[in-house]
């Protein structure tokens, strides 16, 4: 039976520079192309999870003059009655993509920095069906919407990106699901070293799944019952702007839908990788039929 997610997130609107290089300190670089639509890492994630089959529900904010990125969303199949608008102008990013198919992203807040805990809280009684509230680092008041949903016996999965001093004070054990990239582990853990991660958890939080997103390496999963490494799909990278994103969407989807926490990390892998070969965000997230196909090759 699918399970309703609830996803308290970002809506960015995207500014997407094909470079031939990153800019440096003092260089003024022309761009070869501006690509410019609908994405943050909360919105990207909820479009995931529909295109992954997934009932979702995204609870955020807006500025008043894009009313075409709550519509978009709608199109994509996510549930948008919970995005509100509001005078503070919408968050921002600017995104450059280089010819590795790497991106250095600046990210400005906006209005997903004045969102409101009260709104949260409605949405979440309100729904009958509640299985998972996902979250990502790009709006305000996470850790109170951690303690909203822990009240609620509703499990969290987080994505901490961008990492905060905040994040790295927060008691672990809030969490059902934690995501995060090599980076944010070393952060998290001072250390990359799984066995040493895995021993951490099992004394502060031993019922919690860990997931590290390892690029073009896969995905390990750490949790009570050892350590597991799902391998990537080998592509060709043209992009990789929206790959974290698509892979928390999926797995958070598979889930939800009854799938294993490792099936579901196979099929967000698969998906990842799809995303990688296309340029932008929002636009190059695969449905569930194109994932299918790439897995049963």
């Amino acid at each position: 039976m699918k399970r309703q997610i609830v996803n308290f997130g970002s809506i960015n609107i995207d500014h997407v520079y094909k470079v031939d290089h990153f800019v440096a300190p003092g260089e003024t670089l022309a761009s070869e192309s501006l690509l410019t639509g609908l994405g943050g890492k909360g919105a990207n994630q909820s479009v995931a999870m529909a295109n992954a089959g997934a009932k979702v529900i995204h609870v955020g904010q807006l500025g008043v003059a894009d009313l075409w990125a709550k519509k978009a969303l709608t199109d994509f199949g996510v549930e948008t009655s919970y995005i509100k608008f509001v005078a503070e102008p919408s968050g921002h990013a600017i995104i450059q993509l280089n010819k590795q198919g790497e991106n250095a992203i600046i990210v400005h807040g906006g209005a997903n920095q004045t969102c409101l805990l009260t709104d949260l809280d409605k949405c979440l009684r309100q729904q009958s069906d509640v299985a998972y509230l996902v979250l990502q680092n790009e709006c305000n008041d996470v850790l109170g919407a951690i303690d909203l949903a822990n009240g609620l016996g509703i499990d969290v999965v987080f994505n901490p990106a961008p990492m905060s001093q905040d994040v790295l004070e927060l008691s672990l054990s809030k969490l059902s699901i934690l995501i995060v990239n090599e980076v944010e582990a070393q952060q998290l853990w001072g250390t990359r070293v799984l066995i040493d991660i895995k021993s951490r958890l099992e004394n502060d939080c031993p019922n919690i799944n860990v997931i590290i997103t390892q690029g073009a390496k896969g995905s390990t999963l750490l949790n009570q019952h050892g350590i597991q490494h799902v391998p990537a799909l080998s592509v060709t990278v043209q992009d990789t702007t929206a790959a974290g994103d698509t892979y928390v969407g999926f797995l958070v989807a598979g889930i939800a839908n009854g799938l294993p926490i490792e099936v579901a990390m196979k099929n967000a892998s698969a998906a990842a990788a799809i995303t990688t070969t296309r340029l932008g965000a929002i636009d190059a997230i695969p449905s569930q039929k194109e994932v299918k196909a790439k897995i049963d090759g």
